[in-house]
């Protein structure tokens, strides 16, 4: 698939990979799969997908108290059991 250009469209995926810690390629690919599953062609089905899923990741990282970038790092936390492992020898 070409790569749209469109300034808005563009704007709110850069947006969601801002909200999602994400690039914008995945952000993207994410608007894409989305628009898929709608079976959505066009530009401005496109921009809707994508706004919609940047407004719900607005509120998930409103309502949550710890945003993705916190789950993140709390997922890369060593366990106590774990701080001596090696990964290479």
């Amino acid at each position: 698939m070409s790569s749209i250009k469109e300034h808005e469209y563009l704007k709110v995926c850069a947006e969601l990979a801002s909200c999602l810690s994400i690039s914008i390629s995945a952000a993207k690919k994410k608007i894409d799969l989305a628009a898929a599953r709608k079976g959505a062609r066009d530009l401005s089905s496109r921009k809707e997908i994508a706004a919609k899923l940047l407004e719900e990741a607005i509120k998930y990282s409103s309502s949550n108290e710890t945003t993705i970038a916190n789950q993140l790092d709390n997922l890369l936390e060593a366990l106590a059991e774990e701080e001596n492992f090696m990964v290479e020898d």
